[in-house]
């Protein structure tokens, strides 16, 4: 069933357009069976469960880490990660940059550098539940401090969010073009300062299984789907 839902996706998913498979409470044998379809990128939101996956499967995935990452928890995932898609906190960088420069001969083993690569989460939906800078704080924060000095071993890489979970394309389709709206001003105003591009900062990841199509036709180039893969959860 993994292997012919993800077939199914694929087809819904334009050149260019990144899929990342999360995979989070689902069980190693789910993951190989979409890895054994071809699947290379896998999201995973908590960081005993990513040991064990890591542990478990090839050693070629790309491991994307995609929910709430506490500051305390970046150093059992920093060896094996390779995008953190949420950091909603000039505090976490700071963590997320300790780390790396401590599993910096277990990362140029892996990856063949040293550096973290991250995404910024924006916080654009209604629900105040979901975490995240708005993109003032954002904005504000990346004026305020030059990155390669601050951070050197995190590379920013572009930004990540979530729409309302409501059904109500409209809705999506605004808070998409919110995010959509702060990578740019981002690239044009603090990071154009200090040198930092779009060849770096190029990633816009939103859209999930229900909305997902939405998100590609408003600038989405990297989608976050679980169950139209894997099915519901299993907690």
């Amino acid at each position: 069933m993994v292997k012919e839902n993800l077939t199914n996706v694929r087809a819904t998913i334009p050149e260019g357009v990144t899929l990342v498979a999360v995979s989070k409470f689902h069980p190693v044998e789910a993951l190989q069976e979409a890895y054994d379809a071809g699947q290379r990128i896998f999201g995973e939101s908590r960081e005993n469960e990513f040991k064990v996956k890591v542990a478990a499967l090839p050693n070629d995935i790309e491991w994307h880490f995609i929910g709430h990452l506490q500051t305390n928890k970046v150093k059992y995932i920093a060896p094996y990660v390779s995008l953190i898609q949420s950091i909603d906190s000039e505090r976490l960088l700071d963590e997320v940059e300790r780390q790396a420069v401590r599993f910096e001969s277990e990362r140029m083993a892996r990856f063949g550098n040293t550096c973290i690569d991250v995404l910024l989460q924006l916080h654009v939906a209604q629900e105040e539940t979901k975490s995240g800078f708005t993109p003032d704080e954002v904005l504000s924060l990346l004026e305020s401090v030059n990155v390669s000095e601050r951070w050197p071993h995190v590379r920013l890489r572009g930004v990540m969010g979530m729409a309302s979970f409501v059904d109500d394309a409209d809705q999506w389709r605004r808070e998409f073009r919110q995010i959509k709206a702060c990578h740019q001003a981002l690239l044009d105003g603090p990071l154009n300062k200090q040198g930092i591009s779009s060849e770096q900062f190029n990633i816009l990841s939103f859209g999930m299984s229900d909305d997902y199509k939405v998100a590609i036709e408003e600038g989405s180039n990297m989608v976050r789907i679980g169950t139209s893969i894997f099915g519901h959860r299993e907690y």
